[in-house]
């Protein structure tokens, strides 16, 4: 058996969102247990004056029904029914099956007469079938089965047929529910496999917006100080070295933390709690990255969202603006546009630079450059929104940042 299996055996399996497919199981099987009582009752009131020991029927009526009525809660619950209670509803089963045989005239018998528990036994064949499957449940309807050939009537055409049809219900619900485990452990080892990416995906965008740039400043930097002196007179020669060996190591370090990037993850910035719900001007974030090369044309009234998607939203727009910065050359413009609609906020980001070819942010991203697929994309996307680029070599590039209000709310 599968691990969803042994894992369901103990205490049900729980599917993604809290809902077990068993729990329903073993509630219709509480039921039918207590309404499987019922008949067998009226079944004997209506021919106990035609056995033989009709007091020993009513004995062991009434010993069935205790023990019904006692275990109804646990065969309710898969925690509380175990193989114990099911080994002594199986007990029970087979005595009642056999005495079927001994109180109930020879007559009746050969005639195709029920058991004292009719019906009732395929309880305890149902409850292993869920609590372990279809190999519990057939070994549980060949014990019944057995006790109805040598115990009750021989190896009639009815009995045959009557084991049968248990013998198929048993084992085609325990298969199902081996079936149901599996599919919930898959589902939910998928699950925590796409929250574990989406929480690495938050962590690439902090690192990018952060420590990789500054790593790559600081290699930059480290790389021109270091030969500016070493061409100084003097002792600066070793200045020099030392800055271009800063440089050196944070170039290691940049592209280190480029290759860990899938390790675990670390909670994204966020609005302090008790800001997180209110609305913020998008308008008022956006405005810091206006300068004397990029402009931002907005709205005259604020362009209001809920805190954690215009923190996110304009982190992403950040993001955009520091790859024009750092890629589209000193002497390009950029404009940012926001417009603020009925039905959503898109803001473009358009630059005259050199643009790309097609392909290239495939190739930046298979590189671990993930400023566009998690800085921007990523972040659009966890808010429910787009995030579409657009660009060709000599036409510089365009990148639309689109978030639906619904997906706000």
């Amino acid at each position: 058996m599968t691990d969803g299996g042994r894992a369901g055996g103990v205490g049900g399996t729980v599917a993604a969102g809290g809902m077990s497919v068993e729990l329903p199981l073993w509630k219709a099987i509480s039921y039918f247990r207590v309404l499987a009582l019922c008949y067998a009752l009226l079944r004997y009131f209506n021919s106990y004056l035609h056995f033989l020991h009709p007091v020993a029927g009513w004995i062991f009526l009434g010993a069935l029904t205790l023990w019904t009525l006692a275990t109804t809660r646990a065969f309710a619950n898969p925690q509380r029914c175990t193989w114990y209670v099911l080994g002594v509803d199986l007990t029970l089963a087979v005595t009642g099956i056999v005495m079927s045989g001994l109180t109930d005239a020879p007559a009746r018998i050969s005639h195709g007469a029920p058991t004292l528990p009719t019906i009732w036994a395929a309880g305890t064949v149902l409850g292993c079938a869920v609590k372990g499957g279809w190999r519990p449940a057939a070994a549980s309807g060949s014990v019944i089965g057995a006790a109805n050939i040598l115990g009750h009537g021989g190896p009639t055409g009815d009995n045959i047929h009557n084991i049968v049809l248990l013998m198929l219900a048993g084992c085609a619900i325990g298969y199902v529910i081996e079936l149901a485990r599996a599919s919930e452990a898959t589902l939910t080892r998928a699950l925590q496999v796409e929250a574990a990416t989406r929480e690495r995906e938050r962590l690439s965008r902090d690192i990018h917006d952060g420590v990789l740039q500054v790593l790559a400043l600081v290699q930059r930097r480290g790389a021109e100080v270091g030969a500016g002196a070493g061409d100084g007179p003097g002792g600066a020669g070793g200045g020099g070295a030392g800055f271009a060996e800063l440089g050196r190591l944070a170039g290691e370090q940049e592209r280190a933390l480029r290759a860990l990037m899938t390790g675990g993850p670390i909670p994204a910035q966020r609005l302090p709690q008790s800001e997180a719900a209110q609305p913020h001007d998008l308008t008022a974030l956006l405005r810091p990255y206006a300068d004397e090369r990029i402009t931002l044309s907005a709205p005259g009234t604020p362009v209001l969202l809920p805190g954690p998607a215009v923190g996110e939203l304009a982190a992403a727009v950040g993001a955009a603006v520091d790859n024009v910065r750092r890629h589209a050359g000193d002497g390009a413009r950029a404009w940012i546009l926001v417009e603020d609609e009925p039905e959503g906020v898109t803001v473009s980001i358009r630059d005259d630079g050199p643009g790309f070819a097609p392909g290239r942010l495939g190739e930046a991203e298979r590189a671990g450059r993930l400023g566009v697929s998690q800085s921007i994309r990523g972040r659009l996307l966890d808010l429910g929104g787009t995030a579409e680029l657009y660009s060709a070599p000599g036409e510089g590039v365009e990148v639309e940042l689109r978030v639906p209000r619904k997906a706000t709310q």
